[in-house]
């Protein structure tokens, strides 16, 4: 299957409420909740214990043209109240695609990434659409359509739906909510419910190519009621663990205090309440943290006489967790979920645009949020870093907005807002921007951290560049006011030249670096570039394969994988093939750090299958006392049980303790003793990971697995 999706998940269901022959015996259950879920395409604590069911039936398409369940594949889960039926359809797949726009009441719906919901209401199981029956569509990347099918009753009243994106895997969740008014019916304990689920994969454009299903193994399930598997109603899941947080998960308080509540666990008697403003420490249940057990389920924090009695600090998050508990459980205690809320800091935050945004709208307005208690504001904007923050005397005003007027192209402009909250004043921070055309796209990205210690800065030049000045080092404000007599200026270069090998770095150091741009025929030119940062890794990196592309070998600027790791392709003994055959050659959708990471396809029918590296930078594996090698590793259930390895120079090997690890289908980190190599550490030329049976090479099977994050660590302080 190819790289291109249109996801259809084809949500197809029966209700019928009346305890009939047609509706039994049940093949699932909906749960009953007492609290509604929010509808935001989020798989909240809400959804959490509800059984999810695999949509893994083919009803379009062939079962062999689909890759593994990270290409295509999607659960559904459902619940229940006395108003409402809400679906959440979890869909993964790598690429999403609305391409198909139509017109009436199902403007192609079914072409695109959607979810449809078929209902019939009274639960007749008609072999045809009556006008009980509805069929609802809702498309990916389409907010503002719910599509009704050609045969069903067309009322959308209160029908409201969100698809949210989602990566690693990438895909999307679906959640929907429907009146029971709507359907015409009411629901109660015991009552039966007709459903299907389906979702639908288009790697060509324009229609479908695959569609699976839940159960149902015929393709008519769209248009046949009768067919749908039956599901029962039944009553509220008995969780053992806390859930339903108030104030959400991640939420901005508006006071200095608050009334933390919960729903409890069906088996609760107590409950043990944790608050601190540090996760690990909530999480570890570390001393000061621990506020007591209590039979509520509400706690205040932030006021007198409870937790923090002097207030919540502004600017400050802080994290709670309330364990479950039961003596007479065996179970218990149940731990709780760490959940998050915050205070808004007294100084103005979330700037539009963002600090450090790259082509900006010249006539942009800006925008942000007040500081805790903010009364007035006061704006300071312009082109000189130091000017802006040192700027006094502005004049405040009510709303948080601020129109600069028309800026020019290419240029870097920073602005602070002072925040004024009828006792004092609380400067800004400053942010940055640059205008359309400007100098932009630096890597290692601006603030990317672990960074390998030998990179190489590239960046796009500005429109009306024709040479650059490059400044680079680990004083902040050093290389921010740096000029070409200063230490920091590492030289010239013109158009055409977009890179500085700064050399090796040090481990765990933040670097600081900045591109001026000149045109001496330009009477604004020269440019002074943003400040841009980056902090290199405690660790050595051997490959996070986020270098490679895709570029024509002709280009210079061409790496791509399988011309760095060397796979079988030329040698018949070796039944290895790296990377794919079309673009993007790197695996872009099944990753564990990063962007990207390494397919490697095995066949060992010609004995074992191996990809190698030739290194450059590390080969000295004693650097600062590294000790330890690791990969992360993912396969597939369907690959054959070949014994994974990992050899260097060639004949060192280290097998898997697990003989079946190809078959695990979770990222997997595998932790090496260098001393098990037995070669000398000093002097590592190449790391090759293969499959089968290095030394005594055994015919075999074949499957695919996929590798990434390959690093050196020191041992631990």
């Amino acid at each position: 299957m190819s790289k291109k999706l249109i996801c259809l998940v084809s949500f197809v269901l029966v209700l019928g409420l009346t305890s009939n022959a047609f509706a039994q015996p049940a093949d699932g259950q909906i749960q009953q909740t007492l609290v509604a879920p929010v509808i935001d395409g989020l798989e909240e604590d809400i959804w959490w214990g509800v059984l999810a069911y695999p949509i893994d039936q083919v009803v379009v398409g062939s079962a062999t043209s689909i890759q593994n369940e990270l290409d295509f594949s999607a659960t559904w889960k459902a619940l229940w109240d006395s108003t409402r039926i809400y679906f959440l359809v979890d869909v993964t797949d790598d690429i999403l695609i609305f391409d198909s726009p139509g017109e009436g009441a199902w403007p192609n719906m079914h072409y695109d990434d959607s979810v449809e919901v078929h209902l019939d209401a009274d639960n007749s199981k008609g072999t045809t659409y009556a006008t009980d029956d509805f069929q609802y569509g809702f498309r990916w990347d389409d907010p503002d359509t719910i599509g009704t099918g050609g045969n069903s009753n067309t009322d959308t009243t209160g029908v409201e739906f969100v698809i949210l994106g989602k990566t690693n895997p990438k895909g999307y969740i679906c959640e929907i909510s429907i009146p029971w008014s709507t359907l015409g019916t009411t629901p109660g304990l015991g009552d039966f419910i007709g459903a299907n689920v389906g979702v639908n994969d288009d790697d060509e454009g324009g229609e479908q190519e695959f569609q699976l299903t839940w159960l149902v193994t015929s393709g008519d399930q769209w248009m046949n009621p009768s067919l749908f598997p039956t599901m029962e109603l039944v009553t509220a899941l008995a969780r053992g663990k806390s859930w339903n947080p108030n104030p959400t998960d991640g939420a901005m308080l508006a006071d200095t205090w608050v009334n933390l509540s919960w729903s409890p666990g069906a088996l609760a008697v107590s409950h043990d309440v944790y608050v601190g403003d540090n996760f690990d420490d909530v999480n570890a249940g570390a001393e000061g943290t621990f506020q007591g057990n209590q039979a509520e389920t509400f706690i205040v924090v932030g006021f007198p006489g409870f937790p923090y009695p002097d207030g919540l600090v502004p600017g400050t998050t802080y994290y709670w967790r309330i364990d479950e508990i039961n003596d007479t459980e065996p179970n218990s205690p149940w731990k709780g979920n760490v959940w998050s809320f915050s205070v808004p800091p007294k100084t103005a935050y979330a700037p539009d645009p963002a600090d450090g945004a790259e082509m900006v709208d010249p006539d942009i307005m800006l925008s942000w949020t007040g500081g805790y208690g903010a009364k007035l504001h006061t704006v300071y904007f312009g082109d000189n870093f130091d000017e802006v923050n040192n700027a006094v005397g502005g004049l405040p005003q009510g709303t948080a907005t601020y129109t600069p007027g028309t800026l020019k192209l290419a240029k870097t402009y920073y602005w602070r807002v002072d925040e004024f909250d009828a006792i004092e004043t609380y400067k800004g921070d400053i942010w940055s921007f640059t205008t359309e055309g400007a100098v932009g796209s630096p890597d290692p990205a601006n603030g990317a951290v672990d960074v390998k210690q030998t990179p190489v800065l590239t960046w796009s030049p500005g429109v009306y560049a024709v040479s650059h000045q490059i400044y680079f080092g680990t004083d902040k404000e050093a290389v921010r006011n740096a000029d070409t007599s200063s230490p920091e200026y590492k030289g010239a270069g013109d158009l055409g030249s977009q890179s500085f090998d700064p050399g090796k770095l040090q481990w765990n150091t933040t670097y600081y670096w900045r591109i001026d741009e000149a045109n001496n025929i330009n009477p604004d030119s020269p440019w002074t570039g943003s400040l841009w940062s980056f902090t290199t890794a405690n660790f050595l990196i051997v490959d996070d394969f986020e270098s490679y592309n895709d570029l024509d070998p002709a280009d210079p600027e061409s790496n791509r994988i399988f011309n760095v790791w060397l796979d079988g392709y030329d040698d018949p003994t070796n039944g290895s093939l790296v990377g794919y055959e079309n673009p993007p050659f790197a695996e872009q959708t099944i990753v564990h750090g990063g962007n990207q990471s390494i397919p490697l396809y095995y066949d060992n029918s010609v004995g074992y299958s191996e990809a190698t590296l030739t290194l450059t930078y590390p080969r000295d594996w004693t650097e600062n006392g590294v000790s330890t090698l690791t990969i992360w590793f993912r396969g597939d259930s369907a690959n054959a049980a070949e014994t994974l390895y990992v050899a260097l120079n060639g004949s060192a090997v280290v097998n898997h303790d697990n003989p079946d690890a190809a078959q695990i289908t979770a990222w997997t980190e595998w932790t090496i003793d260098l001393q098990a190599f037995g070669v000398n550490l000093a002097n590592v030329n190449t790391i090759s990971l293969g499959l089968g049976n290095k030394t005594n090479p055994q015919a075999g099977g074949s499957g695919t697995m996929y590798f990434d994050d390959i690093r050196l660590y020191p041992p631990a302080p």
